[in-house]
Order: C-alpha cells, then structure tokens, then sequence
C-alpha cells in the first residue's frame, strides 16, 4: 500500500513541476503521504564491557606476590630475570622467532608444586612492564585457585565460554586495578570440565586468544601434567612452557616423564621452587631456571640454576 501511494505522490510531483494543474483533489494524497509514519530505527547491539575488580595489593603483597610499586624484594627481582626471556619470545625479540611465543603455560609434574603462586607472580610482573599487557587464565578447571587467591567474584569464566557460545569473551574477562593486567577465571564449575579442556572448544578458544590478543602476553595457570592428560592437549598450543618443580620433593624421574610429555613446545623453562640458597643456612623461597630449546628431557631438567631469596 504505501510503496502504491509513494509512486502515486511522485507521479503528482512529476505532473506539477510540468505545469500541469491538478488542483485541490491531489491535496488528499499529499496528505496521507505525509502521514506515513517513519520505518523505526533498529536499536543498535549492545557492545560487551568486561566487568572492573579491585585487587588488594597490600593482602597479596604480605602473601609474597609481586605487586606494583612495593619495595624492592628478592622475589620480585627474581621474576624480573625470570620474565625477561619469555617476553623477548613473546614479542619476536629472542634469537630465534617463537611460534605462538605469547601463549606461555605455567604448570608442574605434580599438584602442591607452586605453579599457581607462580603463574600469578608473573603476569603481575609482566603487568609492570611498560610496553606489554597480559591476560592470565585459570586453565586449572579441576582445582581452579585463581577466584580464591585474588579473591574474585563468582562469574562467568573459561568454562562457560567453551559450554555457551552466545557469551562474549569480553562478558568473562576482569580488568583489575593492575593497569596492564586482565583475569579470566576458571567459570562455573562443571562436572566435565577436565573434558572440556582437552575439546575442540577450548583448541578454538585457544587459536581466537592468540589472534584477538596478539599483542599480550597470555598466561595459562594449566593443570599438572601427570595429574590428567588435559595440560598435554593445552599444552600442544602453547609457544613457551614454564615448568615449576619444588625442591627435595619432586622425584627426577617424576620431572623427566613430565617434560617428555611436552617434546613439541618450542621454548621449555624449569623452574626450581624453594631452593635452598647458595650461601644462606635457612631453607628459603627461590626459583632455579633454566631453558630448553627443543632439547631433550634430561637436558632441560639438568639445567636449573639456583637463584634464592630470603625466607
């Protein structure tokens, strides 16, 4: 009806400007034409906003955490030496280019080794830095420990992203007051979720991380790696792999059959939690590290060098 009129109205407007005198009957039709009311306008989608969390710097801090601008510490120096090199593979800057050199997985032979305390200390660190930002994910979905440690909401996390499509990253991402630091924690808990990330889900997730964020650095609290298989399949993604191994409680074959596991990932650190010190009576918090470049497991488990710190 009304595309009807509107020709009719364009013919009348046609006939006008050619002198032809229609008068007062084509007034209605004018009229009505008027009165056609506006196609409504289609509301625009709403854009997805990661939610903001506040983290209590001084309680993580007492903890022994990294944090911004606290006094100078021995762990913090520590995680300087200890990021360095995965940043410079992160951003193309090592000897060599890094396949995936911003996926970096932080796990362990064992559970109780300090990979968590890890993983968290250096995406604090990495978040210092001037010219990188990080994303650290609770890929612990077993015994996720992230929510409790920073002491996070209850929200979406990884989990509901690998079970519901229709949920945006952006809606389970938290951005914290650590100006370059981002969260996304291990989600709703789900009675198959060592499942879910060893799926095709988490490999897409994965594959869009590294592409959405390529410049940041992301940094995966993983399961151990003899505790299930799914830090394997996680592990497949990955470009650097830190392995944390607690001293005088990890037996070396336990840390061999752990890093044969993980042969196909280009750059492997071990790192050695609570070491003793070189020179220091007491046993203390330190951290040992060494590389492995596509080396055997033997290799990269021989090449830890001890860096301590103060009890």
């Amino acid at each position: 009806m009304s595309s009807l009129i509107e020709k009719a109205a364009q013919r009348l407007e046609q006939l006008r400007q050619a002198g032809v005198d229609l008068g007062p009957a084509a007034e209605p039709l004018a009229s009505v034409r008027a009165a056609q009311p506006a196609s409504p306008a289609v509301p625009a989608r709403p854009v997805p906003v990661s939610k903001w969390v506040q983290l209590d710097l001084s309680a993580l801090a007492a903890c022994g955490f990294v944090t911004p601008n606290a006094p100078r510490a021995a762990i913090a120096d520590q995680f300087r030496v200890i990021k360095r090199p995965l940043l410079d593979n992160a951003m193309g800057k090592g000897a060599s280019v890094v396949l995936n050199g911003n996926l970096i997985m932080v796990t362990s032979a064992m559970p109780g080794e300090g990979k968590s305390f890890t993983a968290i200390n250096l995406a604090l660190s990495m978040a210092m830095e001037l010219d990188s930002t990080v994303l650290l994910v609770d890929a612990d979905v077993a015994r996720p420990s992230l929510t409790k440690t920073l002491g996070l909401p209850a929200g979406p996390g990884l989990l509901d992203l690998l079970i519901d499509e229709s949920i945006d990253m952006a809606q389970a991402l938290l951005r914290t007051n650590v100006d370059k630091l981002t969260l996304l924690p291990s989600g709703t808990p789900h009675p198959r979720a060592t499942e879910l990330l060893a799926s095709d889900a988490m490999t897409a997730l994965v594959e869009e991380m590294g592409r959405r964020y390529a410049d940041r650095v992301i940094v995966f609290d993983s399961p151990p790696l003899l505790l299930t298989t799914e830090a394997r399949v996680l592990a497949t993604h990955m470009g650097q792999i830190v392995v944390v191994v607690q001293a005088e409680k990890t037996l070396q074959s336990q840390v061999q059959h752990a890093l044969s596991t993980i042969e196909a990932c280009p750059v492997k650190m071990v790192l050695l939690n609570q070491a003793r010190g070189g020179d220091q009576d007491a046993y203390s918090y330190g951290y040992g590290y060494g590389f492995g470049y596509g080396q055997s497991a033997s290799q990269a488990a021989a090449s830890n060098v001890p860096v301590s710190s103060p009890p």
